[in-house]
């Protein structure tokens, strides 16, 4: 039980948090989670997703739900004098929800609908493609959403054995942030959590994801406007003490508009409207890519420009100008993007299970600010050199059509 006091605030944001993501899903499970999502919210043993619905309108109040690659959370957003009711209206779907079969076949529907409302926007494809692509066969390269095939084959039982096995009490944490007090949050939880299932089981992760070391290109055929272009390598898992370091350099190469992606991108010679790189981290692995969307007649100039700002990069490292900048663009983002009650909730929950403690704002800034030129260098002529994955999404029948700046990676 996490929370966290907010003055001058009259909300409080609540979230439960379950250590299962789509990667931990057998291949007959493919989807679960996220299909789970959706069905909890169908209606418990004391409510029908009606009543469900009008309580939180009645309130004024959020209810809704995300599914990652490791992690799950159902979470609420109500006045604070409606705490009492948003927690047990959580606690209630997560932990006697009915699956009843009408209902897995109605969401199944719309399971499906979500599917083919990916498949239309290709920048959803562009991340999907290119998870594929670097990670190969292992778990975390599918999509969180699963497949048609693995949607329609998926039955009320695969779906109520996911539930029931994984759903357990040692994989949940409650956060909460906003006009409360702890000892107050901790009492309703009592109330509400009466008899979960509590098998004191671990998730099921391994201790490292062996990515092969090739250079890949795959493509996607898609009738649109633009070329969609991701270009990344494996980055930092999430306990590498480094990541403060790559943060710093992601910030100066493709983070805001002074970085050099951006300026040497669109800035200078205009071949994009956006231009961005970013980094994610599991518990065993990480990727770092760069996005871009542009004419497809642009596609080659961009992908040289790209590839030329890495080289540089990885040769030089970056300016002391550049890690000053960077510095204060991650010091102000990290504060703002905590002022309100949902950032402070995601914060506690997503630091409970990824870390098993929580880091106060003042120890993330020191860390930042902690970060020197020769880091970033020596980190960038690591991850930089490695072997390039590009994933593309855009009018192009077959790889042979791309580019000559991509053929090399095929």
């Amino acid at each position: 039980m996490l929370t966290e006091q907010v003055a001058g605030v009259r909300s409080v944001a609540l979230g439960i948090w379950i250590a299962i993501g789509s990667r931990d899903e057998r291949p007959d499970q493919a989807g679960a989670a996220h299909y789970l999502e959706h069905l909890l919210f169908k209606g418990t043993g004391r409510r029908s997703a009606q009543a469900i619905a009008e309580e939180m309108d009645a309130v004024g109040g959020e209810l809704n739900a995300f599914t990652a690659k490791e992690h799950t959370c159902y979470y609420a957003h109500v006045l604070d004098e409606d705490l009492p009711l948003a927690l047990d209206v959580l606690a209630d779907v997560v932990t006697h929800a009915e699956l009843a079969h009408t209902d897995v076949e109605l969401e199944r529907g719309v399971v499906l609908e979500e599917i083919a409302m990916r498949d239309d926007d290709p920048e959803d494809l562009l991340g999907e493609l290119f998870d594929e692509t670097l990670f190969a066969a292992h778990p975390l390269g599918l999509p969180v959403i699963g497949s048609e095939e693995s949607i329609r084959g998926m039955s009320r039982e695969t779906l109520f054995e996911f539930w029931r096995g994984e759903y357990t009490a040692p994989r949940m944490v409650v956060a909460a942030a906003g006009n409360l007090t702890h000892d107050h949050v901790v009492e309703l939880a009592a109330k509400a959590f009466d008899g979960p299932d509590a098998r004191p089981v671990g998730p099921r992760r391994s201790g490292g994801v062996a990515l092969p070391a090739r250079r890949a290109l795959a493509l996607r055929t898609d009738d649109s406007e633009q070329a969609q272009l991701m270009l990344g390598v494996p980055g930092l898992d999430r306990h590498d003490p480094r990541r403060p370091v790559l943060a710093v350099l992601n910030a100066a190469l493709g983070g805001g508009l002074s970085s050099r992606l951006f300026q040497q991108v669109r800035e200078q010679r205009g071949l994009a409207y956006q231009v961005y790189s970013s980094g994610v981290s599991y518990a065993d692995a990480g990727t770092w890519s760069v996005y871009a969307g542009c004419a497809p007649e642009r596609l080659g100039e961009v992908v040289g420009v790209v590839r030329d700002v890495l080289a540089g990069a990885a040769a030089e490292g970056i300016t002391e100008a550049e890690v000053r900048r960077a510095k204060g663009s991650l010091r102000g983002s990290t504060v703002l993007g905590l002022e309100d009650t949902a950032s402070r909730m995601n914060r506690l929950g997503r630091s409970e299970l990824d870390h098993g403690r929580q880091r106060s704002l003042e120890e993330s800034l020191a860390r930042i600010d902690e970060v020197t030129v020769e880091e970033v260098a020596a980190l960038a002529g690591e991850l930089l050199t490695q072997d390039l994955t590009a994933a593309v999404v855009g009018p192009y029948d077959d790889p042979d059509d791309l580019p000559a700046a991509l053929q090399d990676l095929a």
